[in-house]
């Protein structure tokens, strides 16, 4: 009840930008309306047969979630089993740090160029970037995670005989599974951006792309109607994975309550 007594801001602040833009009659301002409007026409005035989508929609709006969602499953992968491995080996992790502290420093957009020369394929160096900007959030706390586990936990699985794989799989994962998807969270958001990114450096297609041209174009609306999309498209993922991670560790919020 209290978040739904919150949610009056959002109407009003809408009421005051459609005033405030009807008022102005700025191209660069647009009233929300027209936003929508837009946005409708753009993407989402399709015929039924394909959930109302158009050809805009399914030339930009998919190929972007695919680069986005490719990216960030395959950062996550690596950056989970080698964080993982890594917060199990103090010493290993002690070499491998400089480089990890070196990597995360470097802006994922300064390396596009870079990856344009290595690879020289605009879906292979689009995805590059992505993993490079979005798999330190997952690896740092995969580490963490791994490295914090309770020394009870290993040593009751030493006593059981289990092997250091069966130690990772059913007591190191478990243990720092919160702190692994804290970090998946937080690169979920970093991968939709780093797609928009990529797409406006040196993109043919997507959302970023469709953005620029409304910019090239003076189309105000149209620029304001990929942002208010990149909006909802962020809210609407945060918000499944943030489902999906409360079913995965309803165990550890109960544990929690517990103790």
């Amino acid at each position: 009840m209290k978040a739904l007594s919150r949610l009056w801001v959002i109407p009003a602040v809408l009421v005051v930008w459609e005033i405030a833009g009807r008022f102005l009659e700025d191209t660069d301002f647009p009233p929300p309306t027209t936003i929508v409007a837009r946005m409708w026409e753009l993407w989402f005035s399709g015929p039924i047969s394909r959930v109302f989508l158009t050809d805009d929609a399914i030339e930009n709006l998919l190929p972007s979630l695919g680069r986005m969602f490719s990216g960030w499953i395959l950062a996550s992968v690596i950056g989970v089993l080698l964080g993982v491995l890594l917060g199990r080996s103090r010493s290993a992790a002690d070499y491998v740090n400089p480089l990890i502290e070196f990597g995360r420093a470097v802006p994922p957009p300064l390396l596009v160029p870079l990856f344009v020369v290595l690879f020289q394929v605009e879906l292979t160096t689009q995805l590059a970037t992505i993993v490079f900007g979005v798999i330190w959030p997952v690896l740092l706390n995969s580490i963490d995670g791994a490295r914090a586990v309770d020394r009870t936990y290993t040593e009751t699985a030493t006593v059981f005989n289990l092997s250091r794989m069966q130690r990772l799989r059913v007591v190191v994962l478990p243990a720092a599974s919160p702190k692994i998807f804290a970090g998946l969270r937080l690169s979920l958001s970093l991968a939709l951006i780093l797609m928009v990114i990529t797409e406006l450096i040196g993109g043919s297609n997507g959302i970023g792309y469709q953005l620029l041209q409304a910019q090239r174009s003076f189309d105000g609306a149209g620029v304001w109607a990929a942002i208010a999309l990149l909006g909802v498209l962020g809210y609407v993922v945060n918000s499944l994975f943030v489902l999906a991670e409360r079913r995965v560790l309803v165990w550890h919020r109960q544990a929690t309550r517990n103790t």
